[in-house]
């Protein structure tokens, strides 16, 4: 543990990292903007060459949240998904492909596994556009990359192709399905309510730690236990991807640099496209076409049918209610009318609450203090941005 803190001390510390290179490009990059009548700000703790400050610590944060969404989505495709070959789809990594689970999946639709792959052939197209930019503006990419793989000591499930180190553990998760009611209700907005209280749509998904990926055969040869695993992974797709879909606008409202704006605005709706889809699929883990399933290791996790109004208030849990519903937007004390929108969106501690809802969630269940200080530190200083127009 003591060299792991050292490597992380020395490898980033917002406080006192200096980079000649990145100090020379951050220097030159000021004299510019002067030049030019437009001030650019280059902090001397802090690797940001020639984009501001704020700018830059937004961007590190964003490549850090797709770096670990690159590591839980290979997780995904290594045993859901299918190797691509020569096509446009072809995946970093060994992908075998476990025939019980991918059947699972299937089960949602006949498509998931080329979902799954797609998913993840844009997460880590995010994650190294993201490095790559950071880099050529000196603002410290690679550094943000080399300190996540000093952190990649968590377990791969036994039935994985790459028994490697991960930073995510898809093992144990407690999914927080509210997300489910939040987008259906009119009369609710997390932005505006401090407690709005949205119902699960699987309680006992977040009563206790459940897996989202096969461990062991006793897993994939009992039908029923391999369904719900499938469908807890269903769940879980789009409690990830709806995180992504509110961060970027978030962040968005942070962002200084005109181009950098951009970025953010072009790769967030990618993480809606990923939501919407999800969220359809995940409804058909709770159709009567499937039945309902008991988790045979957990009575109290049941996916029930959320269509039966005997049961379920409609207008909250009807399965193609898929597209936002709209909702009240901006302030309660301005009566406009409601909209349908993405939410949350408020800025404030976007990123330091994005971590906190990972983290609930169980995705880093097993890891390092110096992991949380090095996330944590990212989310703190992407929250300090400050828009300079």
């Amino acid at each position: 543990m003591k060299g792991k803190k050292d490597a992380f001390r020395n490898t980033w510390n917002r406080r006192s990292f200096l980079q000649k290179g990145a100090l020379a490009a951050g220097a030159a990059a000021v004299g510019t903007g002067l030049l030019g009548g437009a001030s650019r700000v280059f902090a001397e703790d802090e690797p940001s060459g020639s984009l501001r400050r704020g700018d830059a610590a937004i961007l590190r944060f964003l490549l850090a949240a797709e770096i670990l969404e690159s590591d839980l989505w290979q997780q995904y495709a290594e045993l859901g998904s299918f190797q691509t070959g020569g096509s446009k789809l072809d995946l970093p990594f060994t992908v075998s492909g476990n025939q019980q689970y991918i059947n699972a999946l299937s089960n949602l639709d006949g498509d998931m596994a080329q979902y799954i792959a797609d998913n993840t052939d844009d997460e880590f197209s995010h994650m190294n556009f993201l490095r790559a930019y950071l880099n050529s503006k000196g603002a410290g990419g690679d550094q943000v990359a080399k300190t996540f793989d000093g952190f990649r000591n968590l377990k791969s499930s036994p039935l994985a192709p790459n028994q490697i180190g991960r930073l995510t553990n898809l093992m144990e998760l407690t999914v927080d399905t509210s997300w489910w009611t939040r987008y259906r209700s009119d009369s609710k907005n997390p932005d505006l309510d401090a407690n709005p209280g949205f119902q699960q749509a699987v309680p006992g998904l977040l009563a206790k730690p459940h897996t989202a990926i096969p461990r062991e055969s006793s897993d994939t040869n009992r039908q029923d236990k391999i369904q719900v695993i499938a469908n807890t992974a269903a769940f879980h797709f789009a409690f990830i991807e709806q995180g992504g879909s509110s961060l970027y606008p978030s962040l968005a409202q942070r962002v200084s640099d005109v181009e950098v704006l951009r970025i953010l605005l072009s790769i967030g709706p990618t993480e809606t496209s990923h939501f919407q889809t999800w969220h359809d699929k995940a409804g058909n883990a709770v159709q009567p076409t499937l039945g309902p399933l008991a988790d045979p290791d957990d009575p109290g996790l049941t996916f029930g049918n959320l269509n039966d109004a005997t049961k379920f208030n409609q207008d909250d849990f009807q399965t193609n209610l898929i597209m936002p519903e709209p909702t009240h937007f901006l302030s309660p004390k301005r009566k406009f009318p409601i909209v349908s929108i993405i939410r949350p969106t408020e800025t404030k501690n976007a990123a330091k609450g994005a971590v906190a809802g990972l983290t609930a969630d169980g995705l880093f269940n097993g890891q390092s203090k110096a992991f949380f200080d090095f996330v944590n530190d990212l989310a703190e200083d992407a929250d300090e941005a400050r828009r300079d127009v």
